[in-house]
């Protein structure tokens, strides 16, 4: 994911109800909210946000935040739709 400054993804009602995301920061400067918990992001941060947590990420910084998420399970399919939670 790239957030030019200033922008945000997700929101208080953003969640994943059957997968967990790890993101890691590649570039640029942000903050995650987790269920209400402030976490700074910074390059090389690696955050688990755990399935069912709401959360959102917002950029900080003056330049580009670059982002790499991984789901486990996937929680997309090929198109970017969402998958069913617990669904392959």
């Amino acid at each position: 994911m790239t957030l030019p400054p200033g922008k945000s993804e997700g929101g208080e009602d953003n969640h994943h109800g059957g997968a967990d995301q790890w993101l890691y920061v590649i570039s640029g400067r942000g903050i995650a909210i987790v269920d209400g918990k402030r976490i700074v992001l910074s390059p090389q941060t690696i955050l688990l946000i755990e399935r069912g947590e709401n959360h959102e990420i917002r950029n900080t910084g003056k330049g580009e935040l670059r982002t790499l998420s991984v789901y486990v399970p996937p929680a997309y399919k090929q198109t970017g739709d969402p998958l069913p939670a617990g669904s392959p």
